[in-house]
């Protein structure tokens, strides 16, 4: 067997230890026991939402949950947010609005608009979505607040993309699926590393008593995945994937969107934790060896043997797939699960690559 066979089937084989732990975990993870939901805080940041805050705060507001804040935080807005959410928080009691006027120059936008809304809140347990999401039910926040246990500081939700048409909205909702397999099985093998703004809870205190986002207020990204990164733990992190328990997202609308929005999320991986950077790494680089070794593999023969190597890579990554889909009820087309693990490789390449000379990326602005 040549080096160029010896390193596919490595690279391979990586990929099937992997998939097949996050398979046999996904299989065995139960959902938490559920006890009282908690008083909880809802908070959204918004800069220019007007449209979409028009259709996330009824979903909020008719959560059916009983004690509960909704607190939207209007970031410096130029189109008619402050003007919608003034005359609403006038007609509904348990809706506020906390405005940012201007930030320092120190700490990126979200971050400190984040900051200000979590200051504002009243309640210990705080859950945090984006104007562009929607929750799946009415129980969101009473399933997410519920699963918090005694030593349980933080809580991992589930946030997949809606379906639309097209190409480039089947490799988004993939993309997001295969991040959600790598964060929700670390966790529930003991390892919690990050989690998604669009779904995520923690108390309070632990953000207080942490000073925040102070460790890395200078980075763009990196309010949701490197605050779970720096204070999650085996026991105090739980996480949550159930069919009324997700929030949908808006996916965008273009690669340049797209590509800006991961390009942030990977930017912010740099600042993992070392265990992490490479836990994550050796898996994501024998994806992409895996890939691309697979041409000069076949030119040094043993075709039928890559071939059933490749098959069953991908056949654990359908049932994996699946899996999610039984517990969550989030469908997806299996039939493009092998064409989109090739883009995969191509995209994270370069992307990634991108991400790790990027200087700075913005929030919006």
């Amino acid at each position: 067997m040549t080096v160029t066979a010896i390193v596919f089937c490595a690279a391979v084989g990586i990929q099937v230890v992997y998939l097949s732990l996050f398979l046999l975990t996904f299989l065995r993870s139960r959902q938490y026991a559920v006890g009282a939901p908690q008083p909880v805080s809802i908070i959204v940041c918004a800069h220019d939402e007007e449209e979409n805050l028009r259709e996330l705060v009824p979903l909020l507001l008719a959560q059916d949950h009983p004690e509960f804040e909704v607190i939207i935080v209007e970031d410096r807005c130029n189109d008619g947010t402050y003007d919608y959410l003034r005359e609403a928080t006038q007609q509904y009691t348990n809706l506020r609005m906390v405005r940012v006027l201007h930030k320092p120059d120190h700490i990126s936008g979200k971050k400190y608009a984040l900051t200000l809304g979590i200051k504002a809140a009243k309640h210990e347990h705080l859950l945090f979505t984006d104007a562009d999401c929607r929750p799946a039910s009415n129980q969101w926040a009473k399933l997410i607040t519920s699963a918090y246990q005694p030593a349980t500081e933080i809580v991992l939700g589930f946030s997949p993309y809606q379906k639309t048409t097209g190409w480039l909205n089947a490799f988004i909702r993939f993309e997001a699926l295969v991040t959600a397999i790598q964060y929700l099985g670390f966790a529930w093998l003991g390892n919690p590393y990050m989690g998604v703004g669009r779904n995520l809870s923690y108390k309070k205190s632990k953000f207080l008593s942490g000073k925040g986002f102070i460790n890395h207020q200078h980075v763009t990204g990196g309010d949701d995945d490197l605050f779970v990164n720096q204070y999650a733990k085996t026991g105090n992190t739980v996480a949550l994937a159930s069919a009324e328990s997700i929030v949908y997202s808006k996916p965008a609308s273009s690669w340049k969107q797209f590509l800006h929005q991961k390009r942030r999320h990977l930017a912010a991986g740099r600042h993992y934790r070392l265990a992490d950077r490479i836990l994550l790494g050796f898996f994501m680089l024998s994806w992409l060896a895996g890939w691309f070794m697979l041409v000069p593999a076949l030119f040094n023969g043993l075709i039928y043997y890559i071939a059933g190597v490749i098959l069953l890579r991908i056949l654990i990554l359908m049932l994996l797939f699946a899996v999610l889909a039984r517990k969550t009820s989030v469908q997806f087309e299996m039939w493009k699960v092998p064409v989109l693990d090739f883009i995969f490789a191509f995209y994270y390449l370069v992307t990634g690559l991108r991400a790790l000379v990027a200087k700075r990326l913005r929030w919006k602005n």
